[in-house]
Parts: C-alpha cells; sequence; structure tokens
C-alpha cells in the first residue's frame, strides 16, 4: 500500500467512524446531547454570515483549541463550502498567530488533510456537527 493509499484510507476511515459514531450518539434519548447537535448543526448554517465565513471562523478556532478531528473535518466543510487554497492559507495564518507556535503540528496536519482532499477528491464529511 503507497502512503497516498494509506492517507486515502485515514480519510475515508475517519468520515465512517464520525458518522458511525454520531449516528450511535443521537440514538441514546439523551435531549442535552441531541440539542447540542442541533445547535452546533445551526450555527454553521446560513445567517447574517454565509456558511462559507462560519466554517473559516470553525477552522480558526479548531486551530487555535488544537483540536485535529475538528481541524480535519472543518477543512473538509471548508473546502466544500468553496473556499480557494489561498483563503484557506489566510485562516491558517490567523489560526497560527492566534494560538501560537504550540499550533505548527496542527496546521501541518490540516495542510497534509487539504492535500489529500484536493488531489484525490475524497469525500467530505456531509451532516455538521463537531469533530
Amino acid at each position: 500500500m503507497s502512503a497516498s493509499d494509506a492517507e486515502d484510507d485515514r480519510i475515508r476511515a475517519f468520515t465512517a467512524f464520525r458518522q458511525r459514531m454520531n449516528e450511535r450518539i443521537l440514538a441514546e434519548p439523551n435531549q442535552v446531547v441531541r440539542r447540542f447537535f442541533a445547535l452546533d448543526t445551526q450555527a454553521y448554517q446560513d445567517g447574517a454570515l454565509d456558511v462559507k465565513t462560519k466554517e473559516l471562523l470553525g477552522l480558526v478556532a479548531s486551530l487555535v483549541l488544537r483540536c485535529d478531528d475538528c481541524i480535519s473535518y472543518h477543512v473538509a466543510q471548508c473546502r466544500e463550502a468553496g473556499v480557494g487554497r489561498d483563503e484557506m492559507f489566510e485562516a491558517f495564518s490567523v489560526g497560527l498567530v492566534v494560538g501560537g507556535s504550540i499550533v505548527i503540528p496542527h496546521l501541518r496536519r490540516a495542510v497534509d488533510f487539504l492535500d489529500r482532499l484536493e488531489q484525490d477528491g475524497a469525500p467530505v464529511p456531509a451532516q455538521h456537527d463537531h469533530g
């Protein structure tokens, strides 16, 4: 298996695991969890700010908080929302400046994930909810 195949598998595994576990979690009769997932979905819908802007905000926040799953998710969502590579790197730069040098390892993984998505046309997560 090549490195590219392994990365494709990682992207597919990330997406499949996320979807499977979200379905599993939402199958539980816990209203707090359900409401939080619904609130997260609503927060990223078009409003005074468009979806593209909100996804970029989510990406920057995820970089600063150093959550690799959230970063990958928002990179994919940004791509789906039509964010270009230059725009993505401007968002990366804001996250780096706000978060400091500790963000660099997460930035590396974000750029690698973006490269793989662009290169292979890998599937992006369909439903919005964090991580």
